[in-house]
Formats: C-alpha cells, structure tokens, sequence
C-alpha cells in the first residue's frame, strides 16, 4: 500500500531526515508488480537496508519501494558446491552467518558488511580479498519499464570493482528480486589480506574454520568501523583509487611508508590500488568535524552524521576531501556511495 510523505530516516545508515513523496513496501514479485503499475516508473528509488547511499535533499519527490523479499533455499548441488538462492531483501550478515551455520564457504570473509542481499551484485561488494564475483552465479531481476523478470548470469553482471551494470548500462532499469551463491562444500581459506592473520593468532584459533575467519573479521571490522546504530555512516565512503605504475613509484618515493596493491587483469598486474583511508588520513582528515558532517576518528574512510547533519553537508565534506587528495596526491578519489537527489 502506498504511503503519502514517509520519513526516511529510519530507513537509510547515515540517518539523514528526508521525506519520500510515496513509500510503499513489496515481498514479493508480484506485489512490486502491481506497485509499479500505479506508480510514476520514472523516478523510482528501490531500498533495501539503506546502507549505500546519501540523501542530499530535505525530500525525495519519487516512489520509495522498500524490498522485504525473504527466503533462503538450495537450488541445485554438485560433488563440489551448493548453488544458494536468496531472497534480496534478506539481510546480508545474516545469510553470511546461515551459510557459515550449514558449512556453505565462500562468502565468510564478507561478514559484518552492512546492507541487504540485492545490493550484494550490484556494488560488486568485497573485503579481505573476496568479492560477489567470486562466489556470484545468477541472479533475478525485474524489468521496471518492460514488466519481465530476468535472469543474468556472471558475464551479464559486467563486474568490476564495486561496480556491476546496474550501476552503469541497466542504472535504474531493474529491480533485483533474488542471487543465488555458488558456494563451496570444501572451504579455500583466504587469510593473506588485511589484519585476518593476526587477528586469528590474537584469538588463539589453532584449527581454521569459515567460522573462525568470520568472527576475525567480525572482530576487525568492529574494531575500526562505527555502528550505524550508533553514529551515522555508510561505511567505506570512498573507493580505494588505482593509479598506474609510474605514479605509484612517485609517491613511493615521497611517502615510502605508503601501502600499495597490484591490481590484475587476466592474471596480468595492470595498476597499483592505493588506500583511500591512509590518503586521506595523510592529507589530515581523520577526525575531522563541522558541525554534525565528519570524518571517523578511526577509520579516515568513513564519512559521519554525529546527529543532525544534513546530507548536503556531507557531500560537500566528501567534494572537500577529493579536491584536497587530488591537490596532495594527484589520486582522483571516487564516491563508493551512491547520491541520492531530490
């Protein structure tokens, strides 16, 4: 059912107070098509946990569908996997805790990454060395302007780095209904990225598990990163920027403390990613505030609402921080979050 002038502040991770004109919620596919045919299709905005985007106005003037689509099943199995359809309006830490409960590997290293199973593909969504991608075998979606439910295999995705064609060729075009995981019986452990090594030895894990990579990155993430419960944010606000050979060795040579990682293409080393948050802690942000729009005391990478900041003041900050990264570093920063007008 549809509502009229629907605070959304309870529905979005940065906790910004904006107003949708209309607001309705969906939990299935049949609901979100009947939605869909009294509703202006043009200025739609598909919401799930909320926890990827940043309202810059005081009022959305479109149509709020909230995705409530549930549902956790196994589809098909091999000798190896277990193919694993979920509902996209499922909560993405709980799957991840569901697999790790049934044994299911591959997706532990993304525990704790908030938001919802459809925005799992279309952000690509990775940490430690993981992402969708890697574990992603279809997914459904429905057409807004077609009214046809469709079917995308890996190479339809067009992946890249938190980046998939519903946010470039498709943006606007499709609503996710429900991914299924290609998901490993034998786990393949991943521990060489980040702090997980040392975090498992701080536990004092002596036989390796999905369940303990998990709970080490449960650890990790808890340790660095705010709670939206508690303070505003949309975690990483920036991508980790890439920049070529050349300029990497440049700033080696000034900042040799700087960390770098080789970025592949067809098994080829093709860049060097950089950290957004060492840059950006570098350049003298971490910590930073204006009012209630800031720059976590921890994570430099994370961009808060300490109470009442307005969305626009956020992006302004965010403008603020590429123009001064760009000036210090000749690194061109991106937004990971998505910016949701008026």
């Amino acid at each position: 059912m549809l509502q009229q002038n629907v605070s959304l502040k309870p529905y979005n991770t940065f906790g910004i107070d904006v107003t949708a004109k209309q607001y309705a919620v969906f939990n299935n596919v049949e609901e979100l098509q009947t939605l869909l045919s009294v509703v202006d299709k043009s200025n739609i905005l598909p919401l799930g946990g909320g926890s990827n985007l940043l309202f810059t106005s005081e009022v959305y003037n479109g149509t709020v569908l909230k995705n409530n689509i549930k549902g956790i099943e196994i589809v098909d199995e091999t000798i190896d996997h277990l193919y694993v359809k979920a509902g996209s309006g499922e909560v993405w830490h709980q799957f991840v805790l569901f697999c790790i409960q049934n044994n299911y590997a591959g997706i532990e290293n993304l525990s704790l990454i908030p938001g919802c199973v459809g925005a799992s593909p279309m952000q690509n969504i990775g940490a430690y060395g993981v992402e969708i991608k890697d574990v992603f075998h279809s997914l459904e979606a429905y057409h807004i302007f077609d009214n046809t439910l469709v079917t995308f295999g890996l190479n339809d995705c067009d992946f890249g780095y938190r980046e998939s064609v519903f946010k470039r060729k498709f943006k606007n075009q499709f609503i996710i209904s429900s991914v299924t995981f290609k998901l490993s019986k034998t786990p393949q452990f991943k521990t060489g990225y980040g702090a997980i090594r040392e975090e498992l030895e701080n536990m004092g894990v002596q036989e390796l598990s999905i369940r303990a990579i998990s709970d080490a990155v449960i650890n990790i993430r808890s340790s660095k990163l705010p709670n939206p419960v508690e303070i505003g944010n949309a975690g990483s606000f920036f991508k980790n920027p890439v920049v070529s050979f050349t300029h990497y060795e440049t700033l080696k040579t000034a900042y040799p403390e700087m960390p770098g990682y080789d970025v592949f293409e067809d098994e080829t080393p093709v860049g060097k990613k950089l950290a957004a948050g060492w840059l950006i802690e570098k350049a003298g942000w971490k910590g930073f505030r204006r009012n209630d729009a800031g720059v976590h005391k921890l994570q430099a990478l994370v961009l808060v609402n300490y109470a009442d900041a307005k969305g626009a003041e956020i992006l302004d900050l965010s403008t603020k921080i590429i123009e001064d990264i760009y000036s210090k570093f000749q690194v061109r920063l991106e937004r990971e979050v998505n910016i949701i007008g008026a």
